[in-house]
């Protein structure tokens, strides 16, 4: 008779607890409510991802109370702001796509939810709420009443400890134990010692390896039995379906053989296998922690920020120096890096990266305002409160709103292979072995467990991201950072370069300036210097330098112009400094000539009084590089200033480069759009800030760090300006990455061949090909680190 399954947890009901609902069975009252929610919200497309995929709801009354404190739900949020809330749970049972989708599609069962996102590798959902119409408590109980109770734990939130998980060293342990002990209680079989042994202890002897065997056959290949499990109901085979086969295969047929006195078993065989396929998976998470994609933030925010010293000494140190108690400043349009209490007078805060929402909330002074908020307006000073979050930044230049679209050749072409690779495999051992049963049994299942056990796709699986995470270690240590392996594969395609000008191939730190214009006085000077300090543009904050110590005075009202210039209020006058346009130079005598030059020009009160005129200091390297880069692409350059400087640019930069003038920041974007029309593969290099739309909007958006926090999550990678002459270096190392993925492929594939050959034809034992597989994964990462690394220091020579 056939069992009974539950339509949502899959478990066996029971003929006389069976309930009935819409024709489907249910084991109890707790799934068919979820299902009955499911329904009614339309959404019963969950069960079709996978059979019976959820979990049944636990009886919780009473065990979340603790959640209508409110000073609790604080610390365990992220992020909490006005009506808008973030908290990150951890929810053990997610397991599969249904859970994927019935997780991401929360606020279809719950309104107040504005936005959920699934971390399926850590198990954690992540989920944006409204305090005004839903509770913390409240999602909890939703979350808890659909089969997906999460773990809270208060000591883990205050601590940030994290429960390690052993089980893998244990079953190591273990499968060595039994191992060492069969191979010893084996000598006298291995070596034949006399009748009188044999006749006299054989039964004791193989009774006390069989019962060894256990522990290493249940309890550390378990895993193995659980995924492959898990594989076959999912309707997709692993590679864990063969090496499961194999091992059960052999333990079922060395039961046989010590039962009916066909020989000794392979137990000694079977244990070593889990053993050293053990060890394999052990070294594979050495080394993908050692390459962990998700680096530190010193990585991420090579940024600087700007802190208050002593006597009110402005000094930019690292975003990582950042300790509680710090003062920091910040300008208009950069990043809040760490939470803190706000020491100005007000502040509108735009939080649109973290919360998704663009409208500025307004703080006073004693608020508390959190990382991730983008100032808008005046300059303000904030007291830290914590130092830098790691998860909170990089998960904020991960989230999936600054994320590019891009087609992953590599990794579509590792799916396929491990797609069909299992069943290929499993095809080719029941072949070999129907061939060799009629020949010998003994040879038919040593080659039936060793194919099973030495193919194995985890080397042609490897290959990609471990060569891309060792470039990518290897480009961090010369300052370019990467938001993820992936834009290396986006860097070897590029065709076009797109370079702004100011602040790009400019440097902020060595222009010349010089005034032209009325005599300007001492209060005038303090008013410029002090409009001057909450703007983030490269000429603003050259000038800023330029300029002598002045008093710090309050600035009442400030907006900044992008593509035009800044207007400020300072005890009751207006200052507009900016472009010729935007202070109407060109209605002044005397200043056609400065119009055409890189120049910020100063209006006070509706006067205008003159121009600070800048003599650009281009990067050093800056000629010999475009002339490398321009052997291989097309190159152009983009500026929002007038043509003052092209006869400059032309000598410099090598012939054919399209140079670009008085271009706004849309009209940048619109430009970088056009030649993506075209068929071009874009790489924009600008300042991070000015530049945010063309670097979104390009395949690849590059911005160049010097000293300023101009950080925006829409840029791709951080490259440290002193480096700014490297960046062909970086190019030719991602295009060789390319090359070193596609000759560790040929790599695997050898091994693969060569392994498959040696097995089906009967010349390999299952314990040496337990050895091969990790060795094949060994072999693989070596070849990958060696091979970027030689090529790194090649490229290194020849380029620089």
């Amino acid at each position: 008779m056939d069992t009974l399954n539950c339509f949502h947890c899959g478990l066996e009901i029971i003929e006389a607890e069976e309930i009935v609902f819409e024709d489907k069975s249910f084991c109890c009252n707790g799934c068919k409510t979820v299902y009955e929610i499911f329904a009614i919200n339309d959404m019963t497309c969950y069960y079709d991802f996978e059979n019976s995929p959820g979990a049944t709801p636990l009886d919780i009354q009473g065990k979340y109370d603790f959640l209508d404190n409110d000073q609790i739900v604080s610390k365990l949020l992220e992020f909490e702001e006005d009506q808008t809330a973030i908290v990150s749970l951890s929810i053990p049972h997610i397991h599969c796509s249904s859970c994927i989708w019935i997780l991401e599609n929360l606020q279809k069962l719950e309104k107040g939810i504005t936005s959920s996102q699934v971390n399926f590798n850590q198990k954690k959902v992540r989920i944006v709420y409204d305090k005004n119409e839903v509770s913390f408590k409240s999602i909890v109980l939703l979350l808890s009443r659909i089969g997906y109770e999460p773990y809270i734990s208060l000591e883990n939130y205050e601590t940030g400890t994290q429960n390690v998980d052993r089980s893998l060293t244990y079953k190591l342990g273990v499968a060595f134990f039994c191992f060492g002990n069969i191979m010893l209680l084996s000598f006298p079989e291995y070596f034949e010692v006399g009748e009188f042994w044999l006749d006299t202890y054989k039964p004791f002897f193989r009774g006390l390896i069989f019962v060894l065997s256990l522990p290493a056959f249940l309890y550390s290949a378990s895993g193995y039995y659980v995924s492959a499990y898990k594989s076959i109901k999912s309707g997709l085979l692993n590679i864990d379906v063969p090496i499961a086969l194999g091992i059960i295969v052999m333990f079922v047929r060395s039961v046989v053989d010590i039962t009916f006195d066909y020989g000794a078993g392979f137990f000694d065989s079977l244990t070593g296998l889990i053993f050293f396929m053990l060890l394999g998976k052990s070294f594979q998470m050495k080394t993908y922690n050692f390459l962990s994609f998700e680096r530190d933030f010193k990585s991420y925010f090579p940024i600087a920020i700007t802190r208050i010293g002593e006597v009110n000494k402005e000094e930019n140190i690292p975003v990582y120096e950042i300790i509680k108690g710090d003062r920091l400043l910040i300008r208009n349009q950069e990043l809040i890096p760490v939470d803190g209490i706000l020491m100005s007078e007000s502040a509108s805060i735009d939080y649109s990266f973290v919360t998704g929402e663009a409208i500025p909330v307004t703080k006073k002074s004693g608020d508390k305002i959190f990382a991730g908020g983008k100032q808008m307006g005046k300059v303000i000073e904030m007291q830290v409160l914590h130092s830098v979050s790691q998860s909170y930044l990089t998960q904020l230049w991960s989230n999936d709103i600054f994320q590019k679209t891009v087609e992953q050749k590599h990794k579509s072409s590792t799916d396929t292979i491990s797609r069909y690779f299992t069943p290929l495999l499993l095809l080719i051992a029941f072949v070999s072995f129907v061939y060799w049963i009629f020949i010998d049994t003994k040879i038919a299942f040593t080659v039936f467990t060793a194919v099973l056990i030495v193919a194995c796709p985890c080397a042609l699986a490897l290959t990609a991201p471990f060569t891309l995470g060792n470039i990518l270690r290897i480009v961090g240590k010369q300052k370019f950072y990467l938001k993820n392996a992936l834009v290396i594969e986006q860097l070897a395609a590029v065709d076009t370069i797109v370079f702004d000008k100011t602040g790009t191939i400019t440097t902020n730190k060595k222009a010349t300036i010089t005034y032209k214009g009325q005599k300007i006085n001492k209060n005038q000077l303090v008013l410029i210097k002090n409009g001057l300090r909450a703007s983030n543009h490269p000429l603003s904050r050259m000038l800023y330098d330029f300029l002598p110590e002045a008093q710090t005075i309050i600035v009442d009202d400030f907006i900044e112009i992008t593509g035009k210039g800044i207007q400020v209020t300072c005890n009751g006058v207006q200052i507009q400094m900016g472009s010729a346009s935007f202070c109407d130079a060109k209605a002044n005598e005397g200043t056609n000539a400065t119009i055409k030059n890189t120049s910020v020009h100063i209006k006070i009160e509706g006067e205008y009084i003159g121009v600070y005129e800048f003599k650009n200091q281009y990067r050093d390297g800056l000629e010999h590089l475009f002339q490398d880069l321009s052997k291989k692409y097309e190159l152009k350059v983009l500026s929002g200033d007038n043509e003052g400087e092209r006869a400059t640019l032309e000598t410099i930069l090598p012939r054919g480069t399209e140079l670009v003038f008085n271009q706004k920041p849309d009209e940048k974007l619109e430009f970088i759009k056009r030649l993506q029309e075209a068929g071009k593969n874009v790489m924009m290099v600008g300042d991070g800030l000015n530049d945010a739309g063309a670097l979104a909007q390009s395949n690849i958006g590059i911005s160049i760090s010097e000293n300023v926090n101009v950080f925006s999550p829409a840029c791709d990678g951080i490259l440290e300006a002193n480096e700014f002459q490297k960046l062909n270096y970086f190019l030719q190392l991602s295009q060789k990455s390319i090359l070193v993925i596609k000759m560790s492929f040929g790599l695997s594939l050898l091994y693969n061949v060569v392994g498959l050959s040696f097995a089906v034809t009967g010349n390999l034992l299952p314990l040496v090909a337990a050895i091969l597989m990790p060795l094949s994964t060994i072999t693989i990462v070596s070849f990958v680190t060696i091979m970027s690394n030689y090529y790194a220091k090649k490229i290194n020579r020849i380029v620089l």
